[in-house]
């Protein structure tokens, strides 16, 4: 009977939206190991929900964004480069050989026609979110990094609190993160397509190993940010050393998210063959997945920061104090 009034308080506690306002208990353990992650994960999976939706603002432009660059008006045009030549011939001498070739290179593709709405769209969206990158970056971190703390959480007030904190800071960061991303977004695209040669070779595997490189030190930058006073050069700086001494548990971050995405992939096939197709896997990531990989991200990331700057200070005080308590008192000689 007391087991299942356990289990059944248990169950009672999963859907209890106000648990997540509670800080932990003093008593527990707070290591930050793989059970402890679990534990988290469930107390604060109803907040976690709630934050993913307010992280949209960072993914719906890029949504947009793609939309109107692939998807608005499209034209039908010839798939390979001799159709001109190839049409023209069989214009001005038709025989059954260029018309077999004419078949055989006119493959026909759609291509997206470019108007003054799809710019001034794009352009609306790449300008809001380079503006707001660092602010919402900065916001959704904070949070995160309270529940890794343990601390009580409320959304709204610590989302702008930190914004209105980090206003300047964050601000800049996020305009280099972004930047960053970007750059790198584009030289990727431009190597894997120009491979070929040595030079390009060597070019494109140096830009695959900078993109994993910084994806591994934006798991510090906002953290260090939203913790400590530091130049944006310290915070670079910084971040990279962590990635080098937080290889193991950023290898683990990465571990969470191959998994966490391989789930929703798996969704794919399982609902192909019921009435909602792919609806649900394609609606699933807007209500968890992102604020579910920030939080392994900074669950990772957290423990390095505090191993190497939070811990250090927090016991050179106790030392200091622990000396100045063991000072003798001064007595007034006559």
């Amino acid at each position: 009977m007391a087991t299942q009034n356990k289990k059944k308080s248990k169950l009672f506690d999963f859907f209890d939206f106000n648990r997540d306002n509670r800080p932990d208990a003093l008593e527990e353990d707070t290591t930050p190991t793989l059970k402890r992650y679990f534990k988290v994960l469930g107390r604060r999976f109803w907040k976690l929900i709630s934050l993913n939706v307010m992280m949209l603002p960072m993914i719906v432009p890029v949504l947009i964004c793609f939309y109107l660059y692939f998807g608005i008006d499209q034209t039908p045009t010839a798939n390979s480069l001799i159709f001109q030549q190839l049409y023209g011939a069989n214009l001005i001498n038709p025989s059954p050989e260029s018309t077999f070739l004419l078949d055989l290179f006119g493959a026909q593709m759609n291509i997206p026609v470019y108007g003054v709405a799809t710019y001034v769209g794009m352009g609306i969206c790449i300008v809001f979110l380079a503006v707001t990158f660092g602010w919402q970056n900065i916001g959704v971190t904070y949070i995160l990094r309270s529940m890794v703390r343990g601390e009580p959480v409320f959304l709204w007030s610590d989302y702008f609190y930190a914004i209105k904190r980090n206003l300047k800071p964050a601000f800049f960061l996020g305009l280099l993160d972004f930047a960053a991303i970007v750059l790198l977004g584009f030289d990727i695209m431009y190597f894997w397509n120009q491979t070929g040669s040595f030079w390009l070779d060597v070019g494109f595997y140096g830009i695959c190993a900078l993109i994993i490189l910084y994806f591994f030190m934006r798991f510090y930058l906002y953290l260090m940010l939203v913790t400590f006073d530091l130049s944006i050069r310290k915070l670079l700086k910084n971040a990279l050393i962590f990635t080098m001494l937080g290889i193991k548990r950023n290898l683990m971050a990465v571990l969470g998210v191959v998994c966490i995405t391989a789930f929703n992939i798996v969704l794919f096939p399982l609902f192909a063959m019921t009435p909602f197709g792919i609806a649900i896997p394609l609606i699933l990531p807007f209500l968890y997945y992102f604020a579910v990989t920030a939080f392994t991200c900074a669950y990772a990331a957290y423990p390095i920061i505090d191993r190497y700057m939070i811990a250090p200070y927090v016991n050179k005080n106790d030392e200091d104090d622990e000396e100045i308590a063991e000072l003798p008192e001064e007595t007034n000689e006559s």
